[in-house]
């Protein structure tokens, strides 16, 4: 999922994003691309029980790879580039 919670999940979109994950767990690899640290992905999501729910399907068997505090939006959206 390219851009993982850029913009908080609204609607019916968080019972969809749910449903995604569920029926992935345990069956296919799902990869998250975000600027944003696993330690704020349950405040952008903000719907309680339902994002307790994603967030213990999504931490559990992971594998992490943290590429550094660089953000190549602010990098590439300089003048020079």
């Amino acid at each position: 999922m390219d851009e993982w919670l850029l913009d908080p999940p609204a609607g019916g979109l968080l019972r969809i994003i749910f449903e995604l994950i569920g029926r992935r767990y345990d069956a296919a690899s799902t990869i998250f691309c975000t600027q944003y640290k696993q330690s704020d992905w349950r405040a952008r999501l903000d719907a309680g029980a339902l994002a307790d729910a994603i967030m213990d399907h999504v931490v559990h068997d992971t594998i992490w790879v943290e590429t550094g505090g660089l953000n190549m939006c602010e990098v590439y959206s300089r003048p020079e580039h």
